[in-house]
């Protein structure tokens, strides 16, 4: 099990939501951090929280698309915390648009982030966590990385490949006897911008859409606090939980797809047409 207290966590994606959650979380714990995002503004709003906790904390500007930067951060970040020996895969971006909507450029965009920003990640930081006593991965994929909604093929298939990278890597990990443990995390709708900061495909004219997109996933769908994803993933961290769901909704999206592999997305629109229909009705 690898301990809080004591430890020291590099985390991306730690200007806001869930990341900058793990980070406070974290800190209020006794772990320093070593805390990477592109947005410095908030990157440095987030070491100011972190400030008034105690322990060791550093920031460092970070685009997880460029493999070299990544590779950069995380030797600044082990030479800057000797101990550390857990990684947190978190930063991620969305994209609103039907396949048809979105070009490759984008496409590829958000696959450089969401999930070759996990693998290089892992990568850069290996060596050094396998010199550990006890050491930790957390790689942030989705509820749709499980099932896989109309609308997100972008999204879906950068958080399918986290989760599959991530299972395979954990149980090498197992074979090899190896010191690193490895958790897969699929959060459900989380009070995050995630949403408001998506990009909106080449093909969308008109910013009808993106409006409706936040709101409803604002009023409909996030539910969970940032507070609460953090600490149940910490929880998983202490436990070596393989796998990690956040929110009432990621558990039942879970089962709905274990019953009904086949037919999953279309019960799941029947059951949120008729909450609106009631909605509506009220």
């Amino acid at each position: 099990m690898t301990a809080i207290n004591g430890s020291a966590a590099a985390i991306t994606g730690a200007a806001s939501g869930i990341g900058r959650a793990l980070a406070i979380e974290l800190a209020a714990r006794g772990c320093d951090v070593a805390i990477a995002d592109r947005d410095e503004a908030g990157l440095a709003s987030t070491a100011a929280e972190l400030a008034t906790r105690g322990g060791k904390v550093t920031t460092h500007r970070l685009d997880v698309s460029d493999p070299a930067a990544i590779q950069a951060f995380a030797q600044a970040a082990t030479s800057a915390h000797p101990g550390l020996n857990i990684v947190i895969n978190n930063a991620g971006v969305a994209l609103l648009g039907q396949f048809n909507e979105i070009d490759q450029a984008q496409f590829e965009w958000l696959m450089n982030i969401n999930f070759w920003g996990v693998v290089h990640g892992s990568r850069a930081f290996l060596p050094h966590l396998e010199r550990q006593k006890a050491a930790h991965i957390v790689n942030i994929s989705s509820i749709f990385g499980i099932i896989a909604p109309a609308g997100q093929t972008a999204y879906c298939a950068s958080k399918f490949a986290v989760r599959g990278f991530s299972e395979a890597l954990r149980h090498e990990f197992w074979l090899a006897k190896s010191p690193v443990q490895l958790t897969v995390v699929h959060p459900g709708g989380i009070k995050t911008n995630i949403v408001r900061n998506m990009r909106t495909g080449a093909g969308i004219t008109d910013n009808a859409r993106r409006v409706e997109s936040i709101e409803r996933f604002d009023n409909e769908f996030a539910k969970t606090t940032t507070a609460v994803a953090a600490q149940t993933i910490i929880k998983g961290i202490e436990t070596n939980a393989p796998r990690v769901l956040i929110g009432g909704d990621a558990k039942f999206m879970d089962l709905l797809q274990r019953f009904r592999p086949g037919k999953y997305f279309s019960l799941l629109q029947r059951r949120i047409e008729k909450q609106r229909a009631a909605a509506a009705a009220k």
